[in-house]
């Protein structure tokens, strides 16, 4: 089947069109919600940069242990005025020389510096990873926190529409009793009137509505506010068996699994071995060290060559003193001649040289900068002490308060729940004596006014318990990606 290009087009443009439509019409689950703040926050990115950072460190210091290996390669060019030294003249001569080099070092002992450097980089390793942990939490509970709030207005919304539904049901009825004389005109004038407020309460929810869901879009770093929107989720309170233990209970497993504390104790640990690391700077440093060179060059070579036709000369050497003799010796007969240097590689071979051995660093005094060194540090690691201990109070503070926050809010939420059920009978009593003509309108309005303030604040206080509840089981050490909603 031949299709044409007006076809093709048009498809494409279906197509496009629909894959925008399910975009838009994607509804957020509080699952997907926290996945993608984790995945997507600046915050969560950063400490995984602190991740890699620390993997850095740790590599740079198991590479201490490790030898270091260099070469050296260097050609160079020297022209200037220069004597022959076969002729004696004075001439400009161009020449080339290169020289090459191998040296290797390792550190034997220093202190056990190198030691203490890499257990040093584990510990911040550690660290960096309970502080992207603790990011993680935090940020999983306060999308939570945001996609509850978004429940709660719509929740509220549902709440306001429903009596609206149920006042434009009574309009009806109360104009049928105004109608035949049963009830007063005024009746229906003030249930119109209730209508109105409820409409305008409705303006309002909806807009609570979108306030929350951009601000949890905000959170989560998207930008299409208006097509955003969570899922119809029905969130009941669960019975959680942490709200039944008791608080020394739940303040023993915060300290144990909360990573306020792990990161404090983290941080003392590094400054105590920075301590030990100060200190071994004291200690002498053994260094061993190997090297390799040689060289060569261009410039031609001298060498003296016996005559052999006449290989000897009788010259004079001298003479005796008190004769006046003269002094004649034999002495070979040669002359200088000039040959091409030697091969690049015979060069190599013969100006080699090796050089090896041990090099013994003693520090005997360099203006108090490691005493002072050593100091600074034992100040650190009392700071950092008193930071872990205030640590456990923050944490035996924040968790007692939420211990006392979920009860607290347990206790609102049965109560709410009782005032709504008390409220829901109320309501229907209401109705039907206003049904039958036995209340004027303004009694049942006040009656549907409690029932719908009932249900709102049930709603509010469920949602409140509910995050107050997985706050409390976050400190308890369940993961925040574990909790049941």
């Amino acid at each position: 089947m031949i299709i044409n290009m007006k076809t093709l087009v048009m498809l494409c443009l279906f197509l496009g069109m629909e894959v925008t439509l399910i975009a838009q019409n994607k509804k957020w689950t509080l699952q997907e919600c926290v996945a993608y703040a984790i995945e997507n926050n600046i915050s969560v990115k950063q400490s995984e940069l602190d991740i890699e950072n620390s993997d850095i460190a740790k590599s740079g210091a198991i590479g201490n242990f490790l030898p270091s290996i260099n070469g050296s390669a260097s050609n160079s060019w020297n022209t200037g005025l220069t004597q022959d030294v076969t002729t004696g003249i004075l001439r400009n001569i161009t020449s080339r020389s290169s020289s090459y080099s191998v040296s290797a070092g390792v550190t034997v002992f220093s202190g056990l510096r190198n030691h203490r450097e890499l257990q040093k980089a584990k510990m911040q390793q550690l660290s960096s990873q309970y502080n992207s942990s603790k990011i993680k939490d935090d940020i999983a509970l306060f999308v939570a926190n945001n996609y509850l709030q978004v429940l709660l207005a719509k929740a509220n919304l549902e709440v306001a529409l429903e009596q609206n539904k149920v006042t434009k049901d009574q309009i009806s009825r109360t104009k049928e009793l105004v109608d035949s004389g049963v009830l007063p005109e005024g009746d229906l004038l003030e249930i119109n009137a209730v209508s109105a407020q409820e409409q305008q309460a409705i303006v309002n929810s909806e807009s609570n509505v979108r306030i929350s869901l951009v601000s949890l879009a905000q959170l989560l770093l998207i930008k299409d506010y208006g097509n955003f929107d969570i899922a119809d989720q029905e969130f009941s309170v669960i019975l959680s068996e942490v709200a039944e233990k008791n608080i020394d209970e739940v303040i023993n497993s915060a300290k144990e699994n909360r990573y306020e504390v792990k990161i404090a104790e983290q941080n003392m640990n590094i400054a105590n071995k920075d301590l030990e690391i100060s200190r071994s700077i004291y200690w002498p440093t053994l260094n061993a060290y190997f090297n390799y060179n040689t060289r060569e060059n261009d410039i031609p070579q001298i060498s003296s060559v016996l005559n052999p036709d006449n290989p000897t000369l009788t010259t004079q050497i001298g003479y005796v003193g008190s004769t006046g003799e003269v002094v004649l010796s034999e002495v070979p007969n040669t002359s200088l001649i000039q040959t091409p240097a030697k091969a690049f590689t015979d060069q190599l071979s013969d100006n080699d040289g090796v050089s090896y051995g041990l090099n013994l660093s003693l520090p005997i005094f360099n203006g108090f900068s490691t005493r002072n060194n050593v100091k600074r540090n034992i100040v650190n690691v009392k700071r950092n002490e008193y930071q872990l201990e205030q640590a456990k109070l923050d944490l035996e503070s924040s968790v007692y308060q939420a211990y006392v926050d979920a009860d607290g809010a347990k206790k609102s939420y049965d109560a709410a729940l009782a005032s709504f059920k008390s409220q829901e009978l109320a309501y229907e009593y209401a109705k039907t004596r206003f049904d039958v003509g036995l209340t004027n309108s303004f009694e049942f309005s006040q009656s549907k006014l409690r029932y719908s303030t009932a249900n709102i604040e049930a709603n509010r206080t469920k949602f409140d318990y509910i995050f107050k509840l997985k706050v409390l089981e976050l400190y308890f050490g369940i993961p925040a990606t574990e909790l049941k909603f």
